[in-house]
């Protein structure tokens, strides 16, 4: 019951989602106008405005004017419909389930955003960050110190990277990498981990497509490969923690 109340309740999110990912970097209302085609400005009746389902029944067209909608919405859709409801197969306590699912609902939009327009908002961030705060204080006040100090090592760390080597990593990596430690605590090192290896390993089939002087030209976003961490995180990251503890630091 619980694991089809996420998945229902993702797929929903998901759709918000693709008007966050649509909108805020634009600096458009989230909330108004409703819902429209973008091409013919006919307003999304409420029965095609079901998640992934509309879509499959409207074969991917406008009902008004027939422009065809992007196959990214179901996606979107589909996948935070299923991250939610591994979130919560994943976590057994409400901390863990709250956490990691509105992670999950943060993470997706900041990468997307990334990909299209090369920016990660503030707004994401920041909304993020209270929001680890509030529920970290409200459904495990224990587990908060752990959570701020891998808020404030994981930006810190990306944040040298930063000023090291300004090129490769913006300001809105450092903000998003202290965001995620803020839900994740000790779980953010291997999300960490893996979106460094997520990014060498992007950098070197861009280089491999566009040969070494151009793919170093080339500005790759980071954002996604953070996201791919912290969303590996959400399933595997603290059995990684606990190997690397259990096997190196006893």
């Amino acid at each position: 019951m619980e694991a089809t109340f996420a998945g229902v309740l993702g797929a929903v999110f998901g759709s918000f989602l693709n008007v966050v990912v649509h909108r805020l970097p634009r600096h458009e209302s989230l909330v108004t106008p409703a819902s429209h085609c973008p091409k013919c400005g006919t307003p999304v009746k409420p029965y095609d405005n079901i998640p992934i389902l509309s879509w499959l029944m409207l074969r991917g067209h406008c009902r008004g004017c027939g422009a065809g909608i992007s196959v990214r919405y179901p996606l979107v859709e589909a996948l935070t419909a299923a991250l939610c409801v591994g979130a919560v197969l994943a976590h057994h306590s409400a901390a863990g389930i709250a956490l990691n699912v509105t992670l999950i609902l943060l993470v997706v939009p900041a990468a997307l955003i990334d990909l299209e327009h090369r920016i990660i908002p503030n707004r994401i961030t920041a909304f993020g960050a209270v929001l680890a705060l509030a529920l970290g204080l409200a459904l495990d006040p224990a587990g908060e110190p752990g959570r701020l100090i891998a808020g404030g090592a994981a930006g810190g760390f990306l944040l040298l990277a930063a000023l090291a080597y300004p090129g490769g990593m913006g300001m809105g990596d450092v903000k998003l990498a202290g965001m995620m430690g803020l839900f994740l605590g000790a779980a953010v090192a291997p999300a960490l981990l893996i979106a460094m290896i997520a990014g060498v390993v992007v950098g070197a089939i861009v280089i491999a497509r566009k040969g070494a002087e151009a793919g170093r030209r080339t500005a790759v976003p980071f954002g996604p490969s953070l996201a791919l961490g912290a969303l590996l995180a959400v399933f595997v990251g603290r059995q990684l923690v606990d190997v690397y503890v259990n096997h190196f630091l006893h």
